[in-house]
């Protein structure tokens, strides 16, 4: 049994972005399909997709990574903000933009995973899932 599924998602995107692999595959839950439907609108990933394990009888998320033309990764650092241990809450008003706007803090609402730009817009704040630069 995993203790923390989203911290595992984000170590293996971490990790394949390191090595420079086109994509990496994830086991699938609601919360992981938000992440990364987060990532693509934001520009980090090109795609998403379900597909089913060949080994498991369990459903993956394959993600495209993306990079940039000569090569460098656009997920320069991805890290995880509230743990099962210690939740972390934000209002709307606390929202900051990381980097400038470079990154995105990924916000878990009750209208579903956002972005901090898009929870700024709609005024909703939630529980802080991890942060992209």
């Amino acid at each position: 049994m995993m203790t923390d599924p989203i911290a595992d998602m984000l170590t293996r995107i971490r990790n394949a972005v390191r090595v420079e692999r086109p994509y990496v595959d994830i086991p699938l839950s609601r919360v992981k399909r938000g992440i990364a439907d987060v990532l693509k609108r934001e520009g980090f990933i090109w795609d998403w997709e379900e597909v089913d394990s060949e080994d498991l009888p369990i459903k993956l998320i394959r993600l495209e990574l993306k990079y940039g033309p000569n090569g460098e990764q656009l997920i320069q650092s991805i890290t995880r903000i509230s743990k099962p241990g210690r939740r972390t809450y934000v209002r709307s008003r606390e929202l900051r933009p990381i980097l400038g706007g470079m990154g995105i803090t990924i916000i878990s609402t009750s209208k579903g995973v956002v972005s901090d730009r898009e929870a700024r817009r709609q005024g909703i704040g939630g529980e802080v899932l991890c942060e992209v630069a």
